[in-house]
């Protein structure tokens, strides 16, 4: 179970606020600087608690997976309103009309909340705080993919982003946090999080070889300080910093690869999604 003293989980001292974010998305940093190294994001929709502001920036903690940084306050709004829907595409635009040909106010990326006012107009919704955004785009909050496999391929190509989390950078650990979360199941934020609390481990995972029959598609698999999941037994899916983006390979390759540098497979954890999904997982609420 977690360590809630770590600093990145840490609870904040004092009370906090409750606050929404209203932009794409928002960095999560380390300190309250524009140039300060990203720890995760926030996407659209999602919740934080404020506990205290230094210049621009807030001291917040995630709601959704207590990850605790700085954020922009022009990021967030209050009261936090209850949403209504979620994101099903890799990426959208919320417009300023219920028109392609409108401005858009920003991109909204797989997994983003939003807030639907009732007002339609055709195919497009209106969301609050957001814009119009093309119901194709959209689905219901209950709504979940059987593969998290097949949602990590959709990023393929995706550019690395260290703390990233959207379909227009995301790091090792992000990747799997939405393509899990897609299929109803919240990941913690960071691969040694991941592997310490996720899923179920996979017996023999330290000398694997792709005709191992014990892996299979779904499955995740980690170093010290990365994580990919595979496409196949013998495939493995990642952000990685080799590629800078999310690529896919050999299970073979890679691990002759990243061994050279962050040493041989520490795990492999196996996620049942029939038993998790939509249920708080017990790191969150422990």
């Amino acid at each position: 179970m977690p360590d809630l003293t770590d600093k990145r989980l840490a609870r904040p001292e004092g009370e906090g606020a409750a606050f929404q974010v209203t932009a794409g998305a928002v960095a999560i940093r380390e300190t309250p600087a524009p140039d300060g190294p990203v720890s995760t994001f926030a996407l659209h929709g999602e919740a934080v608690e404020v506990f205290r502001e230094e210049g621009e920036f807030g001291l917040v903690q995630c709601q959704r997976d207590r990850y605790v940084g700085w954020a922009l306050m022009a990021a967030l709004s209050a009261p936090i309103r209850p949403v209504t829907h979620k994101v099903s595409a890799l990426r959208t635009y919320a417009f300023s009309q219920a028109d392609l040909k409108s401005a858009p106010h920003f991109l909204l990326s797989l997994g983003a909340r939003l807030v639907a006012t009732g007002r339609r107009e055709g195919p497009w919704v209106e969301c609050a705080r957001a814009g119009w955004v093309h119901a194709a785009h959209l689905s219901a909050l209950d709504t979940f993919e059987d593969d998290p496999a097949a949602v990590a391929l959709r990023f393929l190509g995706a550019p690395y982003l260290w703390g990233g989390r959207e379909s227009l950078g995301l790091d090792c650990s992000g990747l799997l946090q939405q393509a899990f979360e897609a299929c109803g199941v919240l990941l913690p934020r960071d691969s040694d999080m991941q592997a310490a609390w996720a899923g179920t481990e996979v017996s023999q995972t330290v000398r694997i070889c792709p005709s191992d029959v014990r892996l299979c598609r779904g499955d995740v698999v980690f170093w010290e300080g990365h994580a990919g999941i595979l496409t196949g037994p013998g495939t493995l899916l990642h952000a990685n910093a080799h590629h800078m983006a999310v690529a896919e390979e050999p299970l073979t390759e890679a691990i002759e690869r990243i061994g050279k540098i962050a040493g041989p497979v520490t795990g492999v954890r196996r996620i049942d999604l029939a038993a998790e999904r939509g249920k708080p997982p017990a790191w969150l609420t422990a």
